[in-house]
This record gives C-alpha cells, structure tokens and sequence, in this order.
C-alpha cells in the first residue's frame, strides 16, 4: 500500500484540517480516495505539512510591517505523513470510489 497521488486538497485553517483525495498505487485511474486529516496529528508523527509564507509582492511602502501572510501547504510532506499513516493505522485507511 503506498499513495501514488495526491489529487486534490483543500486546507480548513478554521478546523485545522485537511480534506484530501489521493489514489493508491494498487487504484485503477477510474477510483479515488478521500480522508479528512487534522494537522495535529501529522505533528504527532513528525510533519510540518503547514507552511506560513509572507506575500512580499503586496507590501505597501505607506504601511509599516503591514506584510499579508497566507497558509501553503508542504505536498511533499503530505504525501509522506499520509504513507506513514495508513502504515501505522490502515484499518483508518478509505474505501476506494468510482467516479
């Protein structure tokens, strides 16, 4: 078992998580998988998948320190803590689904 691709993700900063929708090396291009993560739990195991970045394009000289930061998330790291994951846990591991 072990995640071919990430498909999609949309991070909820509100609750701190992840919904996610990957597919599975053994998954046929047809199935997906989807899983909501919370980003405490990806700590637990080792993974800053948050990143916070500063956007320098809109800082405005007339505002002092005035920077508008924004939330990216790691892929890399994403793919790697959800490996981990249904290693350790693979009963939590999602159904396949046909679309």
């Amino acid at each position: 078992m072990e995640i071919k691709e990430i498909l999609s993700y949309y991070f909820d900063e509100d609750t701190m998580r992840i919904d996610v929708s990957f597919r599975l090396t053994s998954d046929s291009d047809d199935e997906v998988r989807n899983d909501i993560i919370k980003v405490d739990e990806s700590k637990e195991f080792g993974y800053d998948i948050i990143k916070e970045e500063i956007d320098y394009y809109d800082f405005d000289d007339d505002e002092d320190d005035d920077f508008d930061d924004f939330v990216t998330l790691d892929e890399d790291a994403l793919l790697s803590y959800l490996n981990e994951y249904y290693i350790v846990y693979p009963d939590k591991l999602p159904k396949s689904e046909f679309f």
